[in-house]
């Protein structure tokens, strides 16, 4: 389940302060509600971690990321939303530590456990959850409030 080795060049990244290694072309919406980790967390060319899209009234962190986690191109991570008792609403999203998502897909998750491969062209959908050590296939697409098991190959359309 492992990944191959990827080397990127030094000169077309900013490291900020957190440790985060951003593409120059990057779009990281209200940095103070993103929490990228203490460690090395790499974000690719054209990634949208929407971080500005807050739980009504709320001023809590919206997308907590582990450790060691890198984000493909063109991939849109932006936390799960819902209408409750007639208010519109974003929940927390949180992603564990060692978390690769794939090129051109879109995370809705609530939680994605430590360990997880996202393949390229997947949709997440809202409140879903991937437990820990978890392989999701190119091309899948997870429905809303699925909950997938840990140790799990995940693939298909349902």
């Amino acid at each position: 389940m492992e990944r191959d080795v990827q080397y990127y060049e030094k000169q077309e990244y900013i490291e900020t302060v957190r440790c985060v290694d951003l593409d120059t072309s990057n779009k990281v919406s209200q940095y103070r509600f993103f929490n990228p980790g203490s460690q090395k967390t790499i974000i690719q060319t054209d990634c949208i971690v929407r971080a500005d899209l807050k739980r009504a009234g709320g001023s809590q962190v919206v997308i907590a990321i582990g450790r060691y986690c890198s984000f493909g191109q063109r991939a849109v991570i932006r936390p799960p939303y819902k209408t409750y008792k007639g208010i519109f609403s974003y929940y927390p999203t949180k992603i564990g530590d060692y978390v690769h998502i794939g090129d051109d897909s879109v995370v809705e998750a609530a939680q994605i456990g430590t360990h997880v491969i996202i393949g390229k062209n997947c949709v997440i959908g809202r409140f879903a959850i991937i437990k820990e050590c978890c392989r999701i296939l190119d091309n899948t697409v997870i429905p809303p409030n699925t909950v997938v098991p840990s140790f799990s190959v995940y693939g298909g359309n349902p």
